[in-house]
């Protein structure tokens, strides 16, 4: 018998825009998966490669402890002690894959849902440019499920752009049913609404055809994510945007 299916394949885009002190806003298709981190390895697909260099690829390494170890048993203990040991059910990581071996991702979202399916917490797992990562665990107050459109908030403690301070507040809202999901994430700070930002997507039967087509419209995707932050940051400081040096990170990697 087939175990539980581990990799998923969506096809979307990704929106910021930036409100003060200079309006700058971008676009851009992106192609990323959801993997079953709860699932087997008996399962995964032929397309997409665990723990080894393919065209496409996921890599343990490159979430969570970032030692290579199994996953499940980090996420499971970090949820434990949280109190959000209600989230005891499928574990979905959203992220861009490996392409060619490289991978750099703004933001993956760990969806930690229950036994019945509902969804209960969420891990933001974000990188900035200088390798440092940090955790924003959203969940809410009476680890209620988190519905469509409910929103979630957060300190802002690590240092992602240097054209924002490390200050303010994230507002989370999730959007999903397996099939399509819109995440949005709105930063505010003492002067107001500063960013907003989506990411939505439809799942793509992952295909031979499906795939091809998607390698072909973005065939250096991972790629061009780290180009395109260092291009619109050198327009941010053409339309002199005030820059923000980098502070030393959060002493705690997780933030809730």
């Amino acid at each position: 018998m087939a175990g539980p299916e581990v990799v998923r394949l969506y096809c979307g885009d990704v929106m910021h825009r930036r409100d003060s002190p200079a309006v700058h806003a971008f676009r851009y298709g992106v192609f990323f998966v959801r993997w079953r981190i709860d699932g087997g390895p008996q399962s995964w697909p032929s397309w997409v490669a665990h723990n080894r260099r393919a065209m496409l690829s996921l890599f343990d390494a490159d979430y969570g402890p970032r030692d290579g170890s199994p996953l499940l048993p980090w996420i499971r203990t970090l949820l434990s002690r949280h109190g959000l040991a209600a989230a005891d059910g499928a574990i979905w990581l959203q992220t861009f894959p490996r392409l060619f071996g490289y991978v750099f991702n703004p933001v993956s979202f760990w969806l930690c849902h229950d036994r019945g399916g509902a969804l209960r917490a969420v891990l933001a797992e974000v990188n900035n440019t200088f390798g440092e990562h940090h955790n924003y665990l959203l969940a809410h107050e009476d680890v209620c499920p988190i519905l469509p459109g409910d929103r979630l908030t957060a300190r802002k403690v690590f240092h992602v752009s240097p054209f924002f301070p490390v200050a303010g507040e994230y507002r989370f809202r999730f959007c999903d049913d397996g099939d399509a999901c819109r995440f949005h994430i709105d930063y505010d700070d003492s002067k107001g609404h500063r960013l907003a930002t989506r990411l939505a997507g439809s799942r793509v039967s992952a295909t031979r055809a499906s795939r091809v087509k998607l390698l072909l419209r973005f065939p250096l995707m991972t790629f061009t994510v780290m180009a395109r932050i260092h291009w619109h940051a050198l327009r941010l400081w053409r339309k002199r945007v005030p820059f923000f040096s980098k502070p030393a990170p959060p002493v705690e990697e997780t933030t809730r």
